[in-house]
């Protein structure tokens, strides 16, 4: 049975070209191993920062943080900053709406448990990453990766 998926989709950005919430909608179920209420944020270099030194004491702007409320039922926030989003895709030369889906489906699996403390968590959710993006038709995430790992949290 498919998992039931209470998302609010939040645009506090100015950002061009971002996805709509029914693509956000589609990569956020496609991660979900049950049900969940998430709120989806994607915001300005500005908040990103905001957030990223609050949180994580960590005074730049970071393409994706996740905050874990509550496992049962499933709880969280993803917070996703556009600009770097943008940028990490072109350095990349990935398409931004593949790494739009990645960066939420990274997100996503935060929110689940995941992490990549250590090589062979992080071995471990790469290969869930590249399982569940290359099933919703993008290419392997990893594969073509030049610049750094999604290091949200």
């Amino acid at each position: 049975m498919k998992p039931r998926l209470s998302l609010a989709t939040q645009y506090a950005t100015k950002a061009q070209n971002v996805p709509t919430r029914r693509q956000f909608r589609r990569w956020v179920a496609a991660a979900l191993t049950r049900d969940a209420e998430i709120a989806l944020r994607i915001v300005d270099a500005e908040e990103g920062r905001a957030l990223n030194a609050a949180y994580r004491g960590r005074d730049y702007p970071t393409n994706v943080l996740a905050f874990p409320l509550s496992e049962a039922p499933l709880m969280g926030d993803i917070v996703l900053c556009a600009p770097v989003v943008g940028q990490e895709a072109a350095a990349q030369g990935k398409a931004l709406e593949a790494h739009y889906a990645h960066l939420t489906v990274h997100g996503v699996l935060h929110l689940l448990g995941h992490d990549h403390e250590n090589d062979d968590a992080a071995a471990g959710m790469e290969a869930l990453e590249t399982q569940i993006v290359t099933k919703l038709g993008y290419a392997d995430p990893y594969a073509t990766e030049q610049g750094p790992l999604p290091h949200g949290g």
